[in-house]
């Protein structure tokens, strides 16, 4: 009866930190991507202007910061944050040596590159 009661005390404890795991997870995750766009020498295009890699995650930054709330996954931070221009509509893209891409799809590819690693404890 005893382990039963130890046992139940470590599942609700591991359960009460769940919620604090994910959000370090996706705050880390975040902060990479952030960190990605601002060093990957790429060009962004919003609402028809080219913008640097920094001024893009300048921009970025700020539209997470103001749908913070509305953010609990990392794949809802690139949807509010990068994916689209909240005034226009138009979706923003990315060129990068030449190619030209959706920023959304950029990102996610991205993330999942990231999210591999972490699994693998690869250095790439």
């Amino acid at each position: 009866m005893n382990k039963i009661k130890s046992v139940l005390v470590v599942v609700i404890i591991c359960a009460g930190l769940m919620p604090a795991l994910l959000v370090a997870d996706r705050e880390s995750e975040i902060n990479y991507l952030l960190n990605f766009i601002s060093a990957s020498g790429c060009e962004f295009i919003r609402n028809g202007n080219h913008y640097t890699a920094a001024e893009a995650r300048e921009h970025i930054e700020k539209k997470y910061n103001y749908y913070r709330s509305d953010i609990n996954t990392t794949e809802n931070f690139i949807a509010y944050s990068a994916t689209r221009s909240s005034l226009s509509g138009k979706s923003y893209e990315v060129i990068c040596e030449g190619a030209k891409q959706a920023s959304a799809q950029w990102l996610l590819d991205e993330l999942k590159r990231y999210r591999n690693k972490m699994k693998t404890g690869s250095a790439d």
